[in-house]
């Protein structure tokens, strides 16, 4: 089965808006464990403006699952993480105040930095991915930079997946494809839903965790956590 780990940061972005500790940032993350979620993702952003880097040290002990944290890899976040040493780490290629990540590593330009960064994190046991698209060249790059795993930037799957779904997720299962014949494993997230979730899942080989997080929390509003957590872990079935 598929894990779903749970990114957080959307809460937290309730949290901040009034300056208080509503909702409790550190009992979502338990509750969400309790409920079936196999792991926690955290984006700690320069501004601090969801997760701040507090919370990734709070977070840290009371995560029983997996703790995935992504992030821009500047020397603040390189030294957060090695410091805290997740189960996980996830390099996305975010410059400093873009709303969202919204695209992949250019393994190729980037390879040189990636490689540096990815062998600091190995050396003391953190499991590393990169943020790709499902361009062949950076796929086949990635191999280059040492990461254990890619994370398929699925936003584009998203997007198209209520014009054609089965045009939508070629690039992705050819992607895949490739990738598990080089060695690398795989997770994916980005816009993934209850609606385009199952047949993602159904059609990547090797598919080891998604992550998702403003999808999940605003179909929380709808039908609590709860069932929105089991909801999403029968799409993985």
């Amino acid at each position: 089965m598929t894990k779903l780990s749970v990114n957080i940061n959307k809460v937290a972005t309730i949290r901040n808006a009034r300056g208080n500790n509503l909702p409790n940032l550190i009992q979502f993350a338990k509750d969400c464990e309790s409920f079936g979620a196999q792991g926690i993702t955290i984006h700690p952003r320069p501004d601090e403006r969801h997760i701040t880097y507090q919370d990734v040290y709070d977070l840290k002990p009371i995560v029983t699952t997996e703790l995935n944290i992504e992030g821009f890899p500047n020397t603040s976040f390189i030294n957060l993480v090695l410091d805290v040493k997740p189960e996980q780490v996830t390099l996305v290629p975010d410059p400093p105040g873009v709303l969202t990540s919204n695209a992949g590593w250019d393994t190729l330009k980037q390879k040189d930095f990636l490689k540096e960064i990815i062998s600091e994190f190995k050396s003391i046991g953190i499991r590393t991915s990169i943020f790709v698209d499902t361009e062949i060249q950076n796929i086949e790059n990635s191999v280059e930079t040492g990461t254990d795993r890619i994370e398929l930037y699925t936003g584009p799957y998203a997007e198209n997946f209520n014009l054609n779904k089965e045009a939508a997720v070629v690039d992705f299962i050819n992607a895949a494809n490739l990738a598990k014949n080089l060695g690398l494993e795989i997770n994916a997230g980005h816009d993934l839903n209850l609606d385009n979730l199952n047949y993602f899942k159904n059609n990547i080989n090797g598919l080891l965790e998604v992550s998702i997080g403003h999808a999940l929390i605003c179909d929380a509003l709808y039908y609590g956590l709860e069932n929105t957590i089991k909801k999403y872990l029968n799409n993985l079935k």
